[in-house]
């Protein structure tokens, strides 16, 4: 198991005003955060004091499914899975820069899936992570990119498991963390959906108790 990070440099170009996203006067982040959980419109295109603020296909996964594909030398025929893929976007790169691949997605989201990227949306499911409806061994990478921390201790623990499952070689994950009580209080004004809050040390342990052997990475809110 190696750290990878594919992921950081998108992360970093966004600018965050921790105190505004938690003292908003029409959006607190209690508010924020029920109507972000719905994983319905607000989550996705609402208002951008909820989250995203209108989540639409911009190009920037491409050099993350470039760096991937390099990094596990994936070839035309290989099948990958996005684990809480959201509307696609990362899976449509994927096609894009190895055509011949085969991708597909879950996600809990119903409208995500609804308004997904037509190239890619007749292989997305709605599915939990925690039961992926894939047969043992199925998939050449297994990637999950801001999603785990979402879920509590329970399906965190299950989710593990099932990726390692399904997946016959490589794996992915990055999820949300936090080094010292700064980050720590950034990602808690921030986040809208994170239910496990743990250290990298934390993550580690999870790694081990459940078995996962692939690789991963972390995001901070410095």
């Amino acid at each position: 198991m190696s750290y990878v990070d594919f992921l950081s440099a998108i992360h970093k170009k966004t600018k965050r005003d921790y105190l505004a996203r938690v003292n908003d006067p029409d959006f607190p982040k209690a508010k924020a955060a029920e109507l972000a959980k719905k994983w319905g419109h607000e989550y996705w295109d609402g208002d951008r004091r909820i989250c995203y603020g209108g989540y639409k296909y911009d190009g920037r996964w491409r050099t993350v499914a470039d760096a991937m594909i390099a990094h596990y030398n994936l070839q035309p025929g290989a099948k990958v899975l996005d684990v809480g893929c959201g509307k696609g976007f990362l899976l449509h790169d994927f096609q894009e820069a190895m055509p011949g691949i085969e991708v597909h997605g879950i996600d809990v989201s119903e409208y995500a899936l609804q308004n997904a990227m037509e190239t890619v949306a007749p292989n997305l499911k709605v599915s939990s992570a925690a039961k992926l409806p894939f047969p043992d061994k199925h998939f050449d990478l297994v990637l999950t990119i801001n999603t785990l921390h979402n879920l509590f201790c329970y399906d965190l623990h299950d989710a593990l498991k099932e990726i390692e499952r399904v997946s016959k070689q490589h794996k992915y994950i990055c999820v949300e963390s936090y080094r010292n009580e700064e980050e720590k209080a950034n990602l808690l004004y921030w986040q809208v959906t994170c239910e496990s809050f743990n250290t990298p040390e934390e993550w580690d342990w999870w790694f081990k108790t459940t078995g996962y052997t692939g690789d991963h990475s972390f995001i901070y809110f410095e």
